[in-house]
């Protein structure tokens, strides 16, 4: 057997150690114990943590590093920063919004992220985010896979031009159908929104990706809606109900019928730990509701869970560095997820379960998938995610992409200096 890469003596997120990893061009063709071949690169692991990469399965390209422009969110409310978007949209270039994208992505690829689903906002006659980040897809396609989703940030029902926007969006090449129901002027609007869109992306065999219920009202309840018409048109598995923060207000009698119904419909969720606890309970006193949706619960009853970052340093967020670890690591403390099991459900959260909501083919630890890797500066996905671990190595379709040195200390206390290991001693 002939290799282009050889990874040894790697730990997987299984608990398999000791595991070598043969890559030939762009596909895994062996994982298995003292794989014996000749390599072009050969990488000794010495144990530390390799992992499929990352995947962002929710985040707004079109607005990322656009913080201050044209002023800061004072108040920090999702309200604020819709207004903030609003007034900067005049000013937009495709040049500007694909630097600032493309700047992300670079950070995105160094962090060990490998695909990313992007909500891109088709509120805005012109299509300038469209025609920047179709672009961007193209760009970064041999370092990262770019996934987009038509967003009417507006509202579908709402903003008038909407619906030709979206038929001119998917014409340039974007890929998901989006929506926002609660955004819509009426419960009643929302619930039609929800099933027009479902109906084009039905016809038309795209996904579905909604921001649905971004809410602290317990009365929003379009992921019912967005359920019952995943089932009416055949469509599980294709469709994902993102944020569902007003299930986090719902009545306990309510959300036992309403999770079994998305369970059933195969819908995944996807939550945003950062932005979900930053933006929702702004109206509350004490107790102050911190609004992301009911993760252990959903995936006890079968749901697939993903998280997402959304924002980076935007109208909504001023902060992050699109590391999903640290998502990760929110979406563990928000959710109590410190069992053993919780907390690398919580890695599974940003890696394989959002590679599922996103439908990305071809990816995992298994021969014949593409041969996408993260080594990262631990020694299991729970020690990564306690460590915000180094990304040792990112690999993307074969290439070596971005490399990080392991994380080093030095303390000196009077004549002694000690190397600090942060790392549990197994």
């Amino acid at each position: 057997m002939s290799l282009t890469l050889l990874i040894r003596n790697a730990t997987l997120p299984d608990r398999r150690t000791g595991i070598d990893i043969g890559i030939a061009g762009t596909r895994i063709v062996a994982i298995e114990r003292a794989i014996a071949a000749e390599a072009a690169t050969i990488i000794d692991a010495a144990g530390d943590l390799v992992s499929s990469p990352f995947v962002d399965a929710h985040l707004h390209l079109d607005s990322t590093l656009s913080l201050g422009l044209p002023r800061l969110n004072r108040s920090g409310t999702l309200l604020e920063g819709i207004a903030l978007w609003g007034e900067l949209k005049p000013g937009l270039t495709v040049e500007a919004i694909h630097q600032r994208a493309r700047r992300l992505c670079t950070w995105s690829i160094a962090q060990g992220i490998g695909a990313i689903r992007s909500h891109v906002d088709i509120c805005d006659d012109r299509l300038l985010a469209v025609e920047a980040l179709v672009a961007l897809r193209t760009e970064m396609a041999p370092y990262l896979t770019l996934q987009l989703v038509a967003f009417p940030q507006d509202g579908f029902l709402r903003y008038p031009n909407s619906r030709d926007n979206l038929e001119r969006a998917l014409a340039m090449g974007v890929d998901v159908i989006g929506g926002i129901p609660h955004f819509e002027r009426t419960m009643a609007d929302g619930a039609e929104s929800v099933r027009q869109l479902m109906t084009i992306a039905a016809e038309r065999g795209l996904m579905v990706d909604m921001h649905c219920d971004e809410s602290d009202d317990p009365l929003s309840r379009h992921i019912e809606t967005l359920a019952s018409e995943t089932v009416r048109h055949g469509m599980q598995g294709r469709v994902a109900g993102s944020h569902l923060t007003s299930m986090h207000s719902m009545d306990n009698y309510y959300v036992s019928k309403l999770i079994p119904l998305i369970a059933e419909a195969g819908v995944s969720a996807i939550a945003n730990p950062l932005i979900n606890i930053t933006l929702q309970g702004r109206h509350d006193s004490y107790p102050r509701r911190r609004g992301m949706t009911r993760v252990p619960e959903l995936m006890a009853a079968g749901v697939n869970v993903a998280f997402g970052h959304d924002c980076v340093m935007d109208p909504w967020y001023p902060l992050g560095s699109h590391d999903m670890l640290e998502v990760a690591g929110m979406g563990l403390h928000v959710a109590q997820m410190t069992g053993v099991d919780a907390m690398r459900a919580c890695f599974d959260a940003v890696t394989v379960n959002a590679a599922r909501a996103i439908g990305l083919d071809g990816y995992g630890l298994a021969v014949g998938n593409r041969a996408d890797l993260v080594m990262l500066d631990a020694g299991d996905p729970v020690e990564a995610i306690r460590l915000r671990a180094a990304r040792r190595m990112v690999i993307h379709g074969g290439r070596i992409v971005a490399e990080a040195p392991a994380r080093h200390s030095t303390v000196t206390l009077g004549h002694e200096t000690s190397k600090i290991d942060w790392r549990q001693p197994h």
